[in-house]
C-alpha cells in the first residue's frame, strides 16, 4: 500500500556508512521496484532506504510499503537478514557490527545462528563473542539455528545418560537421549564409551572451558591429504554466490548452487539419522558415505588446482 514519504523514519540500518549515493542514482531511473519494508509500530524503514532516497529524488510524495509487525529488536534482525540476502551487499565491517549487536539482543543464540543471520562464518562470530563478552564461556546454554536449546557444558547430560544406561542397559538411543536431555549423537557416544569401560564424560585439556573436549576425543576421521577449512558455512557461501553476477546470471552457476543444496548434509541431521540405518546395512552405507566423501575431496582438489587440465 502507498504511504506518504513524510510519514517514514530512517532505517535502523546495519550499514555503518549509510546509503550509497551511487546506488541511489542507479535506482532513480528504475521502475517497479519492490515495496519498502516498514516497521508498523514506529513507521521506521526496515529495508529499502536506497529505494526511499531514489523516490525522493524523483519527486515522489508516496511510496509502496509492506508492513512488518514485531518489536524493534526483531525489526533490526529482519533488516540484517534482508540486507545480507539481497540488494547492495553489506561490507564485512557492516556484518561484524551487526553480529555484535545481534549478540547483545540474542545473547544465547549459537555462533552458527548468529553467523547465518549476519552473513559471517561461525568462527568470526565466536571471536566477536569472546571480545564483547569475555565471560561467555560461563553461560549455560545456546539456542541453535534449529531452535533447539543445547548446554555449553555437556558433562551433566553425559553423566545422566550414563546413569540411564546403568539402570536400563538395553534402552534405545532415543530413550537414553530423552531421559538425559541430550542429542541422539551424544547418547550414542556415551553408550559406546560405557560399553568400552570408559567414563561417559569426555576428557578435557588443561585450560579448556567446561564442556570443551580435546581434539583427540571428538575429531572425525579425516582423509589423507585433507586440509580442514574451519568456519566454512554453506548458507553464508550460498548467499554470496547467489548475489555474484557471474553465478546469478549464468545457467550453470544457478544449477551449481541448486546441486550443492541437494548434496550437503548437516551434521545435526545425520547425527539423528544413523539409527534409521538397520545394523545389517551399516557397512554398505558407511562405504557409500566414504565414497561420497572421497568424491567431494577430489572435487575440492580440482577447485584448488583451478579445474580440470
Amino acid at each position: 500500500m502507498p504511504v506518504p514519504i513524510s510519514s517514514l523514519l530512517p532505517a535502523d540500518s546495519p550499514r555503518l556508512n549509510g546509503e550509497s549515493p551511487e546506488h541511489v542514482e542507479l535506482l532513480v531511473a528504475a521502475r517497479d521496484l519492490p515495496p519498502i519494508l516498514v516497521h508498523r509500530g514506529s513507521m521506521r524503514v526496515v529495508d529499502g532506504m536506497h529505494r526511499l532516497r531514489a523516490a525522493e529524488l524523483r519527486g515522489d510524495t508516496t511510496v509502496p510499503v509492506t508492513f512488518f509487525d514485531g518489536d524493534a529488536e526483531d525489526a533490526f534482525l529482519l533488516s540484517v537478514d534482508v540486507n545480507v540476502r539481497h540488494g547492495l551487499p553489506l561490507s564485512r565491517a557492516d556484518r561484524e557490527a551487526a553480529a555484535s549487536r545481534i549478540l547483545v539482543v540474542r545473547r544465547h543464540w549459537s555462533d552458527r545462528a548468529v553467523a547465518a543471520a549476519a552473513g559471517l562464518s561461525p568462527t568470526t562470530v565466536s571471536a566477536i563473542r569472546r571480545r564483547r563478552f569475555p565471560s561467555a564461556g560461563r553461560e549455560g546454554f545456546r539456542v541453535g539455528r534449529d531452535g533447539r536449546v543445547r548446554p555449553l557444558d555437556a558433562s551433566a547430560g553425559r553423566r545422566r545418560a550414563g546413569e540411564v544406561i546403568a539402570r536400563m542397559p538395553e534402552a534405545s538411543l532415543r530413550v537414553i537421549a530423552r531421559e538425559a536431555g541430550i542429542s541422539l549423537g551424544t547418547a550414542r557416544d556415551v553408550r559406546e564409551r560405557v560399553r568400552a569401560g570408559q567414563e561417559p564424560v569426555l576428557e578435557t585439556r588443561p585450560g579448556t572451558a567446561r564442556g570443551e573436549t580435546t581434539e583427540r576425543a571428538v575429531a572425525p576421521e579425516r582423509y589423507a591429504g585433507d586440509v580442514s577449512r574451519e568456519g566454512v558455512d554453506w548458507n553464508t557461501v550460498r548467499d554470496h554466490l547467489s548475489r555474484d553476477p557471474a553465478v546469478r546470471y549464468a545457467e550453470n552457476g544457478r544449477a551449481f548452487v541448486r546441486w550443492v543444496d541437494g548434496h550437503l548434509v548437516d551434521p545435526v541431521e545425520w547425527g539423528e539419522l544413523i539409527d534409521a540405518v538397520p545394523p545389517h546395512w551399516r557397512d554398505s552405507v558407511a562405504a557409500l558415505a566414504r565414497s561420497c566423501a572421497g568424491a567431494w575431496l577430489r572435487f575440492a582438489r580440482e577447485l584448488e588446482r583451478g579445474g580440470p587440465r
